[in-house]
């Protein structure tokens, strides 16, 4: 008997999933507990396993695709089995409105290759070299070249009426591009070459992302304050402290730290507003927003208050690095309590975050810059770095930002007090 293989739930989050990677072709065999596809989640890539052993006998999405929670991925069964009446029901559920639009899409889309004058014969003859001359590279206003020709001339920033086709019908192909010499004098002024939109599709994660922050930045007051804080004595500690540690400690790390120890301080911070209560947590999980192509992702080191920097510095650098690999997994960025976004790194003094739902303040940091300031009256050189904190007015009062921003001051100004 035929079996369904549907889109799995793979996060608590998640609506619809895109197939990354198939591991199986129609007429495979397959036992159970075999992984047959790569699916993107709205948090990670997960793999789909199925739990009946035969034979693939239909796959019904393509890589690329998305396809909603439930929906029918693959079928499963005994080889030659009828499973007409089952893609009949599936068909019948109709089809959803982005498969509509990725069908119109490819309907335009060829219908612009024929209004191009496209053929594949041309390719053809370009490959082999094959092509004519003829009178006119035009046909009604329109330049005639291959796809390849003018992607070939947008890079190069060649215009195409300046290049005489030597394919099909006057048609520019690729040899004509590379060929191709501008005259010492052109014959009219340089025109400008319209450059074509580029379309990418929105990954999962990216949706998830828009959806979360634009809730959070609507639906929380946001507030911001902002301090700067002296590094100098984190500055001299650091280097101490990695001429004895076995993992490099960065200011990310000590600044992460100071935070959880600020928090243990201010429970009010370390809080999350449920509508009609405001829960405290008992914990103390700090997310680190960490950027990849799709966005930014916060995997959490969990009960950062009671670790000690080396041990930070190294959960760290394996979730960051898991975190471009694309290979966190869903409970390594759920629970955080506090996020902690840092910028420094690519120069930017100051910025303001938009809250990690369902925290009530990220603190958003910048780079420690070399500035004069001045010292018992006279003017020496400095190190100095400002932090904003943004706040769910919902929850944390003004006055409690600032305490909590003062508390951070102190450990940071003064390291030692980070580990009495």
């Amino acid at each position: 008997m035929a079996v369904k293989v549907e889109m799995p739930k793979l996060s608590d989050t998640m609506e619809e999933g895109v197939i990354a990677k198939w591991n199986v072709q129609e007429g495979d065999k397959v036992e159970s507990g075999d992984i047959i596809a790569e699916v993107e989640t709205d948090k990670a890539t997960m793999e789909v396993e199925v739990f009946d052993a035969g034979t693939i006998l239909k796959i019904l999405a393509d890589e690329g695709d998305a396809v909603p929670l439930g929906n029918l991925m693959a079928v499963i069964g005994e080889e030659g089995e009828d499973i007409s009446e089952l893609l009949k029901e599936a068909k019948s559920g109709g089809s959803s409105d982005s498969e509509e639009a990725d069908s119109d899409d490819k309907t335009e889309a060829k219908e612009e290759e024929q209004d191009e004058d496209y053929d594949p014969v041309f390719e053809d003859l370009e490959e082999k070299g094959n092509g004519q001359v003829a009178e006119s590279p035009t046909d009604d206003g329109r330049i005639k070249a291959s796809p390849l020709a003018r992607n070939m001339a947008e890079e190069q920033g060649i215009d195409l009426s300046n290049v005489k086709g030597s394919g099909p019908q006057g048609r520019i192909i690729k040899r004509d591009i590379e060929s191709y010499e501008p005259s010492e004098v052109p014959a009219a002024p340089a025109a400008t070459v319209s450059r074509e939109d580029k379309e990418h599709r929105v990954s999962q994660m990216r949706k998830t992302i828009a959806r979360r922050l634009s809730e959070s930045k609507f639906s929380s007051p946001h507030y911001y304050e902002t301090m700067e804080i002296d590094m100098g004595a984190v500055w001299d500690a650091r280097k101490k402290l990695n001429e004895i540690s076995d993992t490099k400690i960065s200011f990310n790390d000590i600044v992460v730290k100071a935070c959880a120890t600020a928090l243990r301080k201010h429970p009010d911070i370390n809080s999350s507003w449920k509508g009609d209560k405001i829960i405290e947590h008992g914990d103390v999980n700090v997310a680190v927003a960490v950027g990849i192509d799709e966005g930014l992702v916060t995997p959490v080191i969990n009960n950062t208050d009671q670790k000690g920097l080396q041990q930070i510095a190294a959960e760290g650098q394996e979730l960051i690095q898991k975190a471009k690999d694309r290979d966190l997994q869903p409970e390594q960025m759920e629970g955080s309590t506090f996020t902690v976004s840092n910028l420094g790194m690519f120069g930017i003094e100051e910025f303001t975050a938009i809250i990690n739902p369902p925290n009530a303040c990220i603190l958003a940091v910048g780079a420690i810059r070399e500035v004069p300031v001045v010292e018992e009256g006279e003017v020496v050189p400095g190190k100095r770095m400002k932090v904003t904190l943004s706040s769910d007015h919902r929850i944390v009062d003004g006055v409690s930002a600032a305490q909590f921003l003062n508390t951070l001051k102190g450990m940071l100004e003064n390291p030692l007090g980070m580990v009495l």
